[in-house]
């Protein structure tokens, strides 16, 4: 029980963490003004990890690179404390030589795994928030805040889904997209 807890305490704070971090990523990706509502809240959530990386990681090609190692840093992290917090719970603790490289092969791995889960409920959390107030409050501050980071992953499908009736069917596709990715990233995860 006690495990329980203190994995909800860990995943939570990192998934803030790792939710602001990603979705700072992609405010530079989209080229998102930084004086929109957003900013305030994950520039202060971020700033601690990003700015000392950006001194050795600059962006290049457009992305964030030092938003997404910081991303990738905290859930290395948050995976191996689980690691060893469950190890030291059931009792089961190898020689010091294994254990160590079974906690950084199977960190890395859970690590990149959880990472890109992340993305993806980062990615449907703001198409769904966007589909929600373009019905019931287009002219909501955030909404245009929404409507660009969604709309380079939005735009490419809507040249081939239909819109029926003056509804357009483009998100709820992109969310079969991605819960096909989920699927395949569960899978690959599985297979490893």
């Amino acid at each position: 029980m006690l495990f329980e807890i203190i994995r909800l305490l860990l995943d939570s704070a990192a998934s803030i963490v790792v939710f602001a971090l990603l979705l700072r990523a992609l405010m530079q990706w989209v080229r998102l003004h930084p004086r929109n509502p957003l900013s305030p809240f994950v520039f202060s959530v971020t700033d601690w990890a990003v700015r000392p990386l950006r001194r050795v990681v600059p962006g290049f090609g457009g992305i964030d690179w030092a938003s997404l190692l910081a991303a990738f840093l905290v859930a290395v992290t948050l995976n191996v404390l689980l690691l060893l917090i469950s190890w030291l719970t059931m009792g089961e603790m190898a020689s010091s030589m294994s254990l160590g490289r079974v906690v950084v092969a199977f960190g890395l791995t859970a690590a990149l795994v959880w990472l890109l889960k992340s993305a993806v409920y980062l990615l449907m959390g703001i198409v769904l928030l966007q589909v929600v107030l373009s019905w019931v409050n287009p002219h909501a501050p955030i909404a245009a805040v929404l409507d660009e980071l969604s709309r380079p992953f939005l735009d490419p499908l809507r040249r081939f889904v239909p819109t029926v009736g003056q509804v357009d069917l483009t998100p709820l596709v992109f969310f079969l997209i991605l819960q096909i990715l989920m699927i395949v990233v569960q899978g690959l995860a599985m297979g490893m």
